[in-house]
């Protein structure tokens, strides 16, 4: 593993465990690969297979939807954003791992019924600011929609505007009529769809908070 031009690099063959132990990797993964999976797993469980199983830890994977990861596959040319890699279910081996590691602030926020439970809804936001405009921004979610996990078409509203508090109430409204969740015990449709409003105004204003110091 090693960073280099702001690009954080992971063979996908090693065990999640080095995420963790890599000082270079990005603070927003780490923190979600400690919260997210036991020891056990972290060590026995390798990037690639992790990759390949997005309900074992969807959180862990809208960080990497919303950081903009992107991954090497035999057989492909180019890289693959894992947005895709999740969408085309290519066949060939994740090789290796590819991440942003500056040029965004970002947040995440979660509801779950106990701390120790898997969360019910989450958001995880990153924006790109550029004298104060959003430049570029990612929303991903879990829990309301059919897939595990999935960016939010709202998040490209963002582009173009200022992150203040009337954008992030803008877009929280756009991600609420977005969302198509399914209720089950944990949850009904309707409270899925006002948490992730709820959520993503959270993860928004700590992006908000990042990007001016506060």
């Amino acid at each position: 593993m090693c960073s280099a031009n702001d690009i954080w690099h992971a063979d996908a063959t090693a065990p999640i465990q080095r995420i963790t132990d890599d000082p270079n990797s990005p603070q927003l993964l780490r923190r979600l690969t400690l919260e997210t999976f036991s020891w056990q797993m972290r060590n026995e469980t390798s990037i690639q297979k992790a990759l390949r199983s997005p309900r074992t830890a969807p959180r862990w994977m809208a960080a990497l939807l919303a950081l903009g990861a992107t991954v090497t596959v035999e057989g492909e040319a180019t890289e693959m954003a894992v947005a895709h890699l999740l969408e085309r279910r290519t066949q060939g081996e994740v090789v290796a791992l590819h991440i942003p590691t500056s040029g965004m602030v970002w947040g995440e926020a979660c509801v779950r019924r106990t701390p120790a439970d898997d969360p019910i809804v989450a958001v995880v936001a990153t924006v790109a600011l550029e004298n104060g405009v959003v430049r570029q921004a990612r929303l991903a979610l879990t829990g309301v929609w059919a897939e595990p996990v999935r960016l939010a078409s709202a998040g490209a509203l963002l582009a173009g505007r200022l992150l203040d508090e009337a954008t992030i109430h803008t877009i929280a409204r756009a991600v609420e009529n977005e969302v198509t969740p399914q209720g089950d015990f944990l949850g009904s449709a309707e409270y899925r769809r006002a948490m992730a409003a709820v959520l993503t105004r959270r993860a928004l204003a700590q992006c908000m908070h990042f990007a001016t110091g506060e």
